[in-house]
């Protein structure tokens, strides 16, 4: 047997020169190169091992001068930790804990949309890897080689990965993100990853590894992920002085904008949720800081037994059944909104029933559960990733057009890895035809020396060196020298010479795609969708919707009372303490005109003070509002004004005087109507003191005859002359007037 010599570097030969040079060497050279047996290098190896991890306490430094400079060092560090100021060290300890944080824990990055335990779940999934389940158990124990925290965080995020229903393939209980409930111990369910996740996350030849916390794996500083996943699974973190919320996309969706980025073509991207629900994304803003989407529940209306029903067959994300069913019950609790029960059918699909009272309006009843309820939610969102070192806020587009090309970029990395095998594959069955074809072989059979084996190979195959697409290497030759005798007696030329034209036509193919690399990573999308488009199409249905006002849906079933005497209003007073004046709500503002012209709007509550002998008390409703006439006296001695008014925008709890202010004003006359058309056919009889320059002390004032302005106006002169009543006017005056 002939020995090689692992350590020489030459790689390439040349066939210029004298072929027999390179078997110059005697014998005795070759010998000497195995002079040490293996089991001489393994005790040479642990004996250097042992010595790295042996520390010789008894070693001193070999001068005087190495003493000084140790105690120079020891001094110099020491003078640093004791000027260095609490709130210094404070900084210092804190910006590498905040940095840690969101590099390391809660941020997403961009180039692969894996926080680091995501990525070290999904890298210890790939190790075991074979096709068949695991106990996730199992897969936690392995990722906690890589993830230098705790079980229960790897399991919480593993969960999470698999409700996703795109990377892992479930089996057990898993939870359900309907009902809100949890999935079984870890050693009771079961995962592989899903061929999605084993053709778009992986590629190991292309991947760059660094080593894990303790030195002992290796794994991946980023995964090759060829899809927009931070989109399509969304995510969230709450870090040191920031937080990111990133809402998931369609599948199909983002294949799409993915082909229309690398067209070139605008993309304009909106959230879908697995739990469906309708969805107004008008304050969306691509995703970024300030951004938001309201969700509603999608629900219809029934008969069930004669019965008025609410069937609530798709949930707002962010709630589950349970959540919703327990608002529902806590609005209904607070009279907010009328039910007489509610069941809960959800199996695969949700299925709630909200039973009405008798005589309720189901179209009411629909925007009370809305406005109380979580039958409708806002969702904020804040797309914060983590792009070349450090966070960065950017919409969502962005976010898919880096994507899309970073996939193109990893395609093209794989078409080169492929290309150079195919390349190197050519050329090793190149080699290998010449050597046999040309009887090469026969050539060594009377070589005494490996060296002169060497050479008689370079030798046959220096005719042929042209035919090949590069230089031939040491490696080239010592494969040639290991083939079997059985190949080269059952060698098939035809066979051979097939198999080199296919690798041609597959080098001529992968350089092609990597002249077209675009259209080539769009192939690439289509047949994702192909693939893997079944069943993804989009749950949430996209809509606009206004926003209901709650005080206009809630249900009036309490009685608004008032205490003149005492001045006091609200709905806790009891019958005996008040009159009644309307029912209201507990969400219900109430307007107030006291005796002196003063407005004020006040939050209804259980007892409030309105002042003694109020001029009015009643439910302020800005949609239909009221037409108020007012005559006032405008100081002690003044002229008489009339106004009339509607009070529009307004401050809760500001006084607002409707008279102009002067010391001594008093009303003389108030009234309001619902309708302009009411308050135009009234009018009041003014009755003016006694003088003798008069004739006519009483006068008719119609108040069609004067225009309705706001509440801040200061009126029309009535008269100036003393007033000394002002009384509605009588039904016939009025018929005779008009």
């Amino acid at each position: 047997m002939m020995s090689l010599d692992k350590s020489d570097n030459q790689d390439e030969f040349s066939f210029d020169g004298d072929s027999n040079s390179s078997a110059s060497h005697s014998n005795e050279a070759s010998k000497s190169n195995e002079a040490e047996t293996p089991a001489e290098d393994a005790v040479e190896n642990q004996d250097k091992l042992q010595e790295s991890y042996t520390i010789d306490d008894s070693q001193e430094p070999e001068s005087e001068v190495e003493i000084e400079e140790e105690e120079h060092l020891e001094e110099v560090f020491l003078n640093e930790g004791a000027n260095e100021s609490l709130g210094g060290m404070y900084a210092h300890y804190f910006l590498d804990y905040a940095s840690y944080v969101i590099l390391e824990r809660a941020v997403p990055y961009l180039s692969d949309g894996l926080k680091p335990v995501q990525r070290r779940i999904l890298h210890a999934m790939r190790e075991l890897e074979d096709g068949r389940y695991n106990k996730v158990a199992k897969i936690i124990g392995n990722t906690m080689a890589y993830h230098p925290h705790g079980d229960a965080s790897i399991a919480d995020a593993m969960v999470q990965i698999g409700q996703k229903d795109l990377l892992i393939d479930m089996q057990g209980n898993w939870g359900n993100v309907l009902t809100g409930d949890r999935a079984a111990a870890s050693r009771y369910i079961e995962a592989r990853l899903t061929p999605f996740a084993l053709e778009v996350l992986y590629s190991p030849k292309i991947t760059e590894w660094m080593s894990s916390y303790d030195g002992r794996s290796k794994e991946p500083v980023s995964l090759p992920v060829k899809f927009p996943l931070l989109l399509a699974q969304g995510g969230e973190g709450i870090a040191v002085g920031l937080a990111c919320k990133i809402l998931p996309h369609n599948f199909l969706e983002l294949i799409d904008a993915s082909i229309a980025a690398l067209r070139n073509q605008k993309v304009d991207l909106l959230p879908d949720f697995l739990t469906g629900g309708l969805m107004d994304a008008t304050d969306y803003k691509e995703g970024l800081r300030g951004g938001k989407v309201r969700l509603r529940a999608e629900m219809s209306i029934i008969k069930v037994n004669r019965s008025q029903v609410i069937n609530i067959t798709e949930i707002p994300a962010t709630t589950t059944t349970s959540s919703l069913i327990d608002s529902i019950v806590s609005a209904a609790e607070k009279n907010k909104i009328k039910i007489s029960k509610i069941e809960d059918n959800t199996s695969a699909e949700a299925n709630i029933l909200v039973y009405l009272p008798a005589g309720a309006d189901a179209e009411l009843a629909m925007e009370g559960l809305y406005a109380f309820t979580d039958c409708e939610v806002s969702i904020s969102s804040n797309v914060c990733v983590i792009s070349e070192g450090k966070p960065q806020f950017i919409g969502v587009n962005e976010v898919l057009k880096q994507s899309a090309l970073h996939t193109k970029e990893m395609l093209g990395q794989e078409l080169e890895v492929k290309l150079d095998e195919l390349k190197n594959r050519w050329h090793a069955l190149s080699l290998e035809k010449i050597f046999i074809e040309q009887k090469i072989y026969r050539d060594i059979e009377n070589c005494e020396t490996w060296e002169e084996v060497l050479a008689s190979i370079i030798k046959g195959l220096k005719p042929f060196v042209k035919e090949l697409e590069k230089p031939v290497s040491k490696d080239d030759i010592i494969k040639l020298t290991e083939i079997r005798i059985k190949k080269i007696s059952k060698y098939d030329q035809d066979k051979a010479q097939n198999q080199l034209d296919i690798l041609t036509q597959d080098i001529e193919q992968v350089q092609k795609d990597l002249n077209q690399l675009t259209r080539y990573a769009i192939r690439y999308f289509k047949n994702l969708a192909k693939s893997y488009g079944k069943g993804k199409e989009r749950k949430t249905k996209i809509t606009s919707f206004a926003k209901i006002n709650r005080s206009q849906v809630a249900i009036a079933t309490e009685t608004l009372r008032l205490d003149k005497k005492e001045g006091f209003a609200g709905w806790g007073l009891k019958r005996t303490e008040g009159e009644e004046l309307c029912k209201c709500s507990k969400l219900d503002d109430i307007l107030v005109i006291d005796k002196e012209g003063v407005l004020s709007v006040r939050k209804v509550s259980e007892k409030f003070y309105v002042g003694k002998s109020p001029l009015y008390v009643g439910v302020f409703n800005k949609e239909k509002p009221l037409v108020f006439s007012l005559v006032y006296r405008n100081g002690r001695a003044g002229d008489v004004m009339i106004k009339r008014f509607k009070v529009g925008g307004i401050t809760r709890d500001k006084e607002y005087p409707l008279t102009q202010g002067k010391a001594g004003s008093r009303v003389l006359y108030f009234n309001y109507h619902e309708t302009e058309e009411a308050s135009n056919e009234g009018g009041v009889m003014l009755h003016l003191k006694s003088d003798l320059a008069l004739r006519n002390l009483s006068r008719l004032v119609l108040f069609e005859n004067y225009r309705i302005k706001t509440r801040s106006s200061k009126g029309n002169l009535l008269t100036k002359h003393p007033v000394d009543r002002v009384v509605n006017a009588l039904k016939k005056d009025l018929e005779e007037a008009n």
